[in-house]
């Protein structure tokens, strides 16, 4: 098939605003859940491990820790299932992958370091 036309078809599937969140970053995914006739939306709350893909098939992976076990779900970006990100705190890594988080337990299975601000105007070197 030609490119141009699955990069057309493909442009009407994309998220109309784009969801703005990193790797090391908590955040809640409100998605929709339909239970026979109604619709409602659940949040799953949790820290971005990994996001993989690019395009319309572009993925991210949430983990949790529910109940003393650990929770992943794998999200598409661009589904409309997925009503919004929003993130809740920005966190500081130096790996694109934060599979070393399955190993931890407790607090240190979440702990990622927060963002820190930038100072506003350096001091004047004398």
């Amino acid at each position: 098939m030609n490119q141009a036309l699955l990069d057309k078809i493909e442009s009407e599937q994309y998220r109309k605003t784009p969801a703005v969140f990193a790797v090391g970053d908590s955040v809640k995914v409100h998605t929709k859940v339909v239970e026979g006739d109604k619709e409602r939306i659940q949040i799953f709350a949790g820290v971005v491990i990994g996001r993989r893909g690019h395009g319309l098939n572009e993925t991210f992976t949430v983990r949790r820790i529910s109940y003393g076990e650990g929770v992943e779900r794998i999200f598409p970006i661009h589904s409309p299932r997925v009503d919004k990100v929003e993130v809740e705190r920005q966190g500081r890594v130096r790996r694109a992958k934060l599979t070393y988080l399955r190993k931890r337990l407790g607090k240190g299975a979440t702990a990622v370091k927060e963002k820190e601000a930038k100072a506003e105007a350096a001091p004047a070197a004398k």
